[in-house]
């Protein structure tokens, strides 16, 4: 049987993988469970996992521009999110609505990560500020001394510096040296109650349904690839892999309808799945490529539009081709 290595996060999703109570058909899965900010610096930086979890953003820029990075993608996405709640603003720059961001400072852990190329696409189609509308600053959140995941240049015409040695973006929001910032988390020192860090959009439930209803998207983060040279020499464990994601995933939203006793420490869980249901469908986690590609297509164009690739893709040029068709009985 074949030994192969995946790494990614822990999600309800992956559970059974982890667990091992679904197996991939032929291989003999290991999933190594790391920080998700360690599974991409150690893939796109030195290639280390056969499989792994992998920013949707950085695989297309790597594609495109042919560096580092020789893996192929599935269509499975471990990891989509909506991400107006994750923009913070210092309440003394007189950020009040989204078109005042034009000619403030933004902070962002790396300017080409996925959440923050979701947020540039709609600061600029919804709100009329494209990104060389702002100051780019790029640095760790929450430690200094932060370096990119792979480098990477834009057009001239957008600022993007780094922050200086020593210093985190929280601790230059907090102190009114940058004026917002965004990223995959939410910030400590709003989650400590600092009085002058508040969040661009403060009604962000109501934000992102009206931008869901009216786009049908929700916003896919992370991929799943394969090392390409894995993947020439067994491509059958494209599908094999496929399968059982898509398993793991059934078992996942088969888990949270059981509500007997919650399955998540959440007092009002109940009403927010049900919510979920009315606006998304009974299948609202949905694999492969057919339901997805609009999300992903999306993306793709704000990355050209933002320089980050120069062209756009077909779906067989990100995706292993076997796993975008399957057989019928």
């Amino acid at each position: 049987m074949l030994q192969v290595t995946m790494a990614g996060g822990f999600y309800d999703r992956t559970r059974s993988l982890i667990d091992g109570s679904v197996r991939p058909e032929g291989l003999s899965l290991t999933y190594v469970e790391l920080p998700i900010e360690e599974v991409f610096w150690r893939l796109l930086r030195y290639g280390e996992f056969d499989v792994a979890e992998c920013s949707l953003a950085y695989h297309m820029i790597a594609r495109a521009r042919g560096i580092g990075h020789d893996y192929v993608a599935i269509p499975l996405f471990p990891s989509r999110c909506f991400r107006h709640g994750f923009v913070f603003v210092n309440r003394n720059s007189g950020i009040r609505k989204p078109e005042d961001l034009a000619g403030k400072i933004m902070g962002v852990p790396e300017y080409a990560m996925t959440a923050a190329l979701w947020l540039r696409g709609l600061f600029e189609h919804d709100y009329g500020v494209p990104p060389g509308a702002m100051r780019w600053r790029v640095g760790g959140i929450e430690e200094p001394n932060r370096a990119d995941r792979m480098e990477i240049t834009v057009d001239a015409d957008v600022e993007i510096l780094p922050i200086p040695p020593g210093k985190s973006l929280v601790g230059m929001l907090a102190a009114g040296e940058i004026d917002a910032m965004m990223g995959p988390r939410v910030p400590s020192v709003f989650r400590q109650g600092h009085p002058d860090i508040v969040r661009l959009f403060p009604n962000y439930p109501a934000d992102e349904r009206a931008w869901y209803e009216r786009t049908r998207i929700v916003p896919i983060m992370h991929t799943v690839v394969i090392r390409r040279a894995l993947y020439e020499r067994e491509p059958w464990i494209a599908m094999s892999l496929f399968k059982a994601f898509r398993e793991s995933s059934r078992r996942a939203l088969e888990r949270m309808r059981d509500v007997n006793a919650l399955p998540y420490s959440l007092p009002w869980y109940l009403p927010a799945l049900e919510e979920t249901i009315a606006v998304f469908g009974e299948d609202f986690w949905p694999e492969g490529l057919d339901a997805n590609w609009p999300s992903v297509a999306m993306l793709m164009q704000y990355a050209r539009e933002q320089g980050l690739i120069d062209r756009l893709f077909t779906p067989e040029e990100l995706f292993a081709p076997s796993t975008l068709t399957e057989f019928k009985i």
